[in-house]
């Protein structure tokens, strides 16, 4: 049996108290088996927000994710729709604000609606939203470009959210 080339290390003990962990991925389909593993946790109304440089791995995260939800549709980065809809075990709302200047542009778009409540939003380049994104987010920064491995961070911005630390295990 071949290893799982990523390793999990939380940055704080396993303890209810717990709010990040470090994991890292030596490949795009690593990360995607990460990101996986994290869906199957996945509850009604968790915003998961992608941070990193272009070419990080957001939107393999974030392919990962949707297989992990059992979205069986082709998922790309909808950087120039903005956002894409996608059916599972849970809705995935896959929002991507590369060609947005701020908050402002997401607000006004109406991207961030009560539909999404029901299911999980995923964003890339979520800082973009600055303070309107929701403190009860699951933040995951993914560091490291081209052929490197990734370290990717995962904080857990609310106490119900650790559940996504843990699944790290």
């Amino acid at each position: 049996m071949v290893p799982d080339p990523i390793s999990s290390h939380p940055s704080s003990t396993h303890s209810a108290t717990a709010t990040s962990a470090t994991a890292t991925s030596d490949s795009p389909e690593a990360t995607e088996r990460l990101a996986g593993r994290l869906a199957a946790v996945a509850q009604p109304g968790d915003v998961i927000a992608l941070v990193g440089e272009l070419g990080a791995g957001k939107t393999r995260f974030a392919k990962g994710f949707a297989a992990g939800l059992g979205v069986t549709a082709t998922v790309n980065s909808p950087s120039f729709v903005l956002m894409s809809e996608y059916p599972g075990r849970l809705p995935l709302f896959h929002l991507d604000l590369y060609r947005l200047v701020d908050a402002s542009d997401a607000l006004a778009s109406g991207l961030l609606d009560e539909r999404q409540r029901d299911g999980v939003t995923i964003v890339e380049w979520a800082e973009r939203l600055g303070r309107a994104l929701p403190a009860a987010s699951l933040r995951v920064w993914i560091d490291g470009t081209g052929d490197e491995p990734r370290t990717i961070r995962l904080t857990a911005g609310a106490p119900g959210l650790r559940r996504y630390l843990e699944a790290l295990g």
